[in-house]
């Protein structure tokens, strides 16, 4: 199973401009966890924090006792190679095919023989839906190839934490949707610790089981996605309902005296045809938890469903009242929908408009706080 990280008053500036300040959360092992937040709030420096590429200005990460943040080069070292990344891009070698892209961690980092790189390297390929394309470049594949071929790379020293930055960016909803499905696919299967960047509401709202949020040089929230999603908080809620109305605005937050105007005619529903017409695809009806994607029949169960299932029962009577009801009504849903099996649910296979290949997984022979 995956590693707990432990992140405690966190803070990192860069001259005199704070990105973050005091951000304290627990991604629980095994356990699929998202960080959202508007464009420019650090969510990507949190990310190269947690790996040891930037050092903060206090607060600690501390990751099978070792904490990073303070450690020798040795142990970060070390440590290090608990991580997988799969970055924006793939960040593809262009004058690699995919085959030596992929064995590439394995050729720097282990004395593995070329034998046993050539099977890890092929079973690797056909986890994310990639076999028979070794030999391709990454300049003759499509850009959610290319993602999946990353994913790949990042898979094959069997790391315990994989980080994802911002996964589905560039992707059509079609691949996005095929990316989701492989993420939640690889989860069942190798059971580590996921973080991911993203923008996208869909995948916040059906993927993970953790969400959190960064706003204003501060984590608004952290917690399991069924918190999150009913939340009354303001930011969180105009985020993840792809509002205007609210206390983000186009580069600055707003005055609050304009945010508080715009949430009082959201509550009272002025019928000016703009509020919550205009929503961008994965928003939904405020208060609503959407069911979270299922592994692909012939994998297994994914445990961290269940052990975050079981928080959220435990802290239930902390909810208020609305968010109870809609939690309940949820996982109801999930039951009937899964006939008393929750690893049976939404998959695709086949391909996708642009005839890039579906990802065709393999059958395989309160942690957050705020």
């Amino acid at each position: 199973m995956g590693v707990e990280v432990a992140v405690h008053e966190l803070t990192k500036s860069f001259g005199r401009q704070t990105i973050w300040g005091d951000v304290t959360l627990t991604l629980p092992p095994g356990e699929v966890s998202v960080l959202l937040g508007p464009s420019g709030t650090g969510k990507s420096v949190f990310l190269k924090s947690l790996i040891g590429l930037l050092k903060p200005d206090k607060g600690s990460i501390v990751i099978r006792d070792v904490d990073i943040a303070h450690c020798s080069e040795s142990k970060l070292y070390e440590t290090r190679k608990l991580f997988g990344v799969l970055f924006q891009d793939g960040a593809l070698f262009g004058s690699m095919n995919l085959f030596d892209n992929i064995a590439f961690p394995l050729r720097e980092h282990t004395r593995k023989s070329e034998r046993e790189v050539k099977d890890i390297v092929m079973e690797k390929l056909d986890m994310v839906g990639l076999a028979g394309t070794e030999g391709k470049l990454p300049g003759e594949i499509s850009g959610g190839m290319r993602k999946r071929a990353g994913l790949a790379r990042a898979l094959v020293l069997n790391p315990e934490i994989i980080l994802f930055d911002e996964p589905d960016s560039g992707l059509d909803p079609v691949r996005v949707a095929y990316l989701n499905q492989l993420i939640i696919d690889l989860n069942a299967q190798t059971d580590a610790t996921f973080l991911i960047v993203t923008h996208d509401i869909g995948t916040a709202r059906t993927v993970p089981d953790n969400l959190g949020m960064l706003f204003k040089r501060e984590l608004v929230m952290f917690g399991p996605r069924e918190v999150l999603l009913t939340s009354e908080e303001p930011v969180v809620k105009q985020f993840l309902n792809g509002r205007r109305e609210g206390p983000i605005g186009m580069s600055e937050e707003k005055d609050a005296g304009q945010v508080a105007a715009e949430l009082k005619a959201l509550e009272q529903g002025d019928g000016n045809g703009d509020l919550g017409d205009a929503n961008p695809r994965g928003a939904s009806i405020d208060g609503i938890v959407p069911p979270q994607i299922q592994p692909s029949p012939g994998l297994p169960e994914r445990q961290a469903a269940n052990r975050r299932r079981q928080r959220v029962l435990d802290m239930m009577h902390t909810l208020p009242e609305n968010a109870q009801k809609a939690i309940k009504k949820m996982m109801d849903e999930e039951e009937q929908a899964s006939g008393g099996s929750s690893s049976s649910g939404n998959h695709s296979s086949g391909a996708d408009a642009d005839g890039d290949t579906a990802p065709q997984p393999r059958t395989p022979t309160p942690s957050g706080r705020s």
